[in-house]
């Protein structure tokens, strides 16, 4: 398989080049960057000296339709809406990592997002790509968005709950918090180090881009679900995501038989590992991998759920689901490229 990255000098391309270099099944792999198009990649980022020695190339659709066969799209929203229908055919697979197709109504993309939506024959063609809920679809789409990094955490953590209709929807609360990583490479004043470092920020306050994404999913799998609150939190390390999650039953649950309802749905998916009652993951858990853990209890006294779910931001949500989709797309084994253990300490 040949394979491309647009966007290969960020954050999850630089991901994506760690993975696919190691992908039993790419043979060969070929980056791409507009701002430093024909600067060598080694250049740019030294710990890849000897390893990565080509020169990023320019972006060139009817070139790269005739030389790959998926391309990757770690680019910043605004970008994939118009190389994406430049892309896609011809045999050639995209997955989108940037947002620009999750959302399928353009007016909402337009809302949350503040630019010009992707065409509807575009949002049309793409798949959803939540690896662990969404595969019928993914091995047979050509066009895969990839889902967002709280989006992939708070979904994981809700799925089976909300498929059963076991929630009361509007007690639906997100509380997420995420490493600085998740803003990209290019420094701010909320990422910057004299700033973040002990420090703990609410930030996008009943604004975030994810938060329409989330709701359109939990709408998909039970349309009685109406909005949810979702808030987000910098904390001072490079990477992971916890989301906890928060509800109310509609009807009694033990801690026990919620568990059990958890391993029922995720028995069959390796990257979704649910703990034992009394267990509760950490960042650290996932930390470099394809993992979501997810741990949960019940309060008795408040008839709400808990529910922890963990990722790494740039692997499980990001490069590695993107990945795991693509191994779906090709039919290759799902955790091909993916089998490296969490990081430690």
């Amino acid at each position: 398989m040949k394979a491309g990255i647009v966007g290969a000098t960020g954050y999850g391309g630089l991901e994506l080049i760690r993975l696919l270099s190691d992908h039993p099944e790419v043979e060969s792999l070929t980056l791409y960057s507009t701002s430093d198009a024909g600067k060598s990649f080694e250049n740019l980022y030294s710990h890849m000296n000897t390893v990565i020695t080509q020169k990023l190339e320019e972006i060139n659709p009817e070139s790269m339709q005739e030389r790959l066969d998926i391309v990757f799209l770690a680019t910043p929203p605004g970008v994939s809406r118009e190389l994406t229908p430049k892309l896609a055919g011809r045999g050639l697979k995209v997955i989108d990592l940037s947002g620009d197709l999750r959302l399928t109504d353009p007016q909402q993309y337009t809302e949350w997002y503040k630019q010009e939506a992707a065409s509807e024959e575009v949002l049309e063609r793409a798949v959803y790509g939540l690896s662990e809920w969404n595969q019928k679809k993914i091995k047979e789409a050509d066009i895969i968005a990839n889902p967002g990094c709280y989006p992939t955490a708070s979904l994981l953590g809700l799925g089976p709950i909300i498929q059963e209709r076991l929630a009361i929807p509007e007690t639906v609360v997100i509380d997420a918090k995420s490493g600085v990583s998740g803003a990209g490479k290019n420094p701010n004043p909320l990422t910057h180090f004299g700033h973040a470092q002990e420090n703990f920020q609410i930030y996008k306050v009943n604004q975030h881009k994810h938060i329409p994404e989330i709701e359109q999913q939990l709408k998909t799998w039970n349309d009685e679900m109406s909005t949810v609150t979702f808030s987000t939190h910098l904390v001072p390390m490079t990477r992971g995501i916890m989301a906890t999650i928060y509800l109310k039953l509609s009807e009694p649950q033990t801690t026990e038989q919620l568990l059990q309802l958890y391993e029922n749905y995720y028995s069959m998916h390796p990257f979704v590992r649910v703990r034992q009652e009394g267990q509760f993951p950490c960042t650290k858990h996932v930390y470099a991998s394809n993992y979501c853990d997810i741990g949960l209890t019940i309060d008795s006294r408040t008839n709400r759920v808990t529910i922890v779910s963990v990722i790494d931001n740039l692997m499980k949500g990001a490069a590695s689901q993107a990945v795991q989709n693509m191994n779906l797309q090709f039919g290759i084994e799902e955790t091909a490229g993916l089998q490296g253990l969490p990081l430690y300490p």
